[in-house]
């Protein structure tokens, strides 16, 4: 299977090219889904469907045409069918302080719900070969970047907090729960956690296998658009994810020729240049301005015609560099590689803790579980060169 997932700043258009890429996918005979994670669906939206009652219609993958299904999650289903128990929990805590039916419920839906309730998914079609293809329609960058950092951070709390957690309320609930001010969780809230994990398992690695997975970043040619792609760039190979093609979205074409618009195509211009330059190898597709609103599926054809001309396959592995590597060098030391082209030395930290080496950049912080043969050594010096971030261990 493999899993094409199209990020960017909010408002981009990507939601318009994942849905062309799912109509191209299902014309080249793959079995397809496209399924939102954006909390704001639009994905209904684009296809144009008409009735008032579309987003409850693709609460479950629904049938566009032949081979071709669309899915966008509706948080409320999920808390059923996955997150009962949790949500019954965290309910009955808010009324102790006073919150009430439709506030409680709404404050019951986490941070990181959506986002782990649209990995069981993919796990879940991934284990039963449903579908060849699944095109992520993901948030904008910044909850994109938690959705791909969830399975690490889940990882990390069942291994180090979970037990402990579970044991020690175990141990002290008939005394505690006489003196606490709210309900404790019930053994039933932590059988409800292990089993979210349980469904999540391996998803982490096809995430960061790059012949399953591969990031689509979307841009438009503007600077404050840029800057943003690049630190998304960063922060997904930060969390071991490949980009292996970046969308100039909504490029004026040549052939409008207005001087209000001379501008504007001298300031594209300079930027396509400096897409191209700042991302390679990466490949870089440019994608036009249209002149209508990219609805329904006649017009959803066309922007695939020009997004894969000539037949080009989406689903194609054409980059599986790894984000991050392990080496050792003839001299005997170990070498922790990141690639990382655009960040500057004094936007990195770089420490360990356990067998784990961390490193973050601006707010943002990756563990990288170390080998066996590394786990006991520590960083000695770490260097950016060749757009990565090497750092090496003793």
């Amino acid at each position: 299977m493999r899993i094409l997932l199209y990020s960017g700043k909010g408002g981009v258009g990507k939601t318009s090219l994942a849905a062309a890429t799912g109509v191209r996918l299902a014309e080249l005979h793959y079995r397809t889904l496209v399924m939102s994670i954006d909390p704001a669906h639009s994905l209904g939206d684009a296809f144009d469907l008409e009735t008032d009652l579309f987003h409850a219609a693709t609460s479950e993958p629904l049938a566009m045409r032949e081979k071709l299904d669309i899915f966008e999650l509706n948080i409320q289903k999920e808390l059923q069918r996955h997150w009962r128990e949790i949500s019954s929990y965290v309910t009955s805590v808010l009324r102790t302080t006073g919150i009430e039916g439709v506030e409680a419920e709404e404050l019951a839906i986490l941070p990181g719900m959506e986002e782990l309730s649209a990995m069981m998914h993919i796990n879940e079609y991934r284990r039963e070969n449903r579908y060849d293809v699944i095109v992520l329609d993901a948030a904008p960058t910044a909850e994109s970047m938690r959705f791909v950092s969830m399975p690490t951070t889940l990882d990390w709390y069942m291994k180090h907090i979970f037990p402990f957690q579970r044991g020690l309320l175990k141990a002290v609930r008939p005394i505690a729960s006489r003196v606490a001010p709210f309900e404790l969780p019930s053994d039933s809230y932590f059988a409800n956690v292990q089993e979210l994990f349980g469904k999540l398992e391996g998803v982490d690695e096809v995430l960061e296998d790059p012949r399953v997975t591969s990031v689509r970043l979307v841009t438009n040619p503007e600077k404050m658009v840029l800057r943003e792609t690049q630190r998304a760039y960063v922060y997904f190979s930060l969390h071991g994810l490949t980009v292996d093609t970046v969308i100039a979205n909504r490029v004026l074409p040549a052939e409008v020729r207005d001087a209000w618009f001379d501008e504007w195509h001298a300031a594209q211009t300079q930027l396509l240049g400096e897409i191209t330059e700042y991302f390679a190898p990466v490949p870089v597709k440019q994608v036009p301005l249209f002149a209508h609103e990219l609805l329904g599926m006649e017009r959803l054809q066309k922007l695939a015609e020009l997004l894969y001309p000539a037949g080009e396959d989406p689903a194609a592995v054409t980059r599986t560099t790894k984000a991050y590597r392990f080496d050792k060098r003839e001299d005997g030391v170990y070498e922790v590689s990141l690639e990382l082209p655009f960040a500057a030395k004094g936007d990195i930290g770089v420490f360990k803790k356990g067998d784990e080496l961390v490193i973050t950049i601006g707010g943002f912080r990756r563990h990288i579980g170390l080998p066996r043969s590394m786990a006991e050594l520590t960083p000695r010096r770490a260097r950016l060169a060749s757009r990565s971030l090497h750092v090496e261990m003793l």
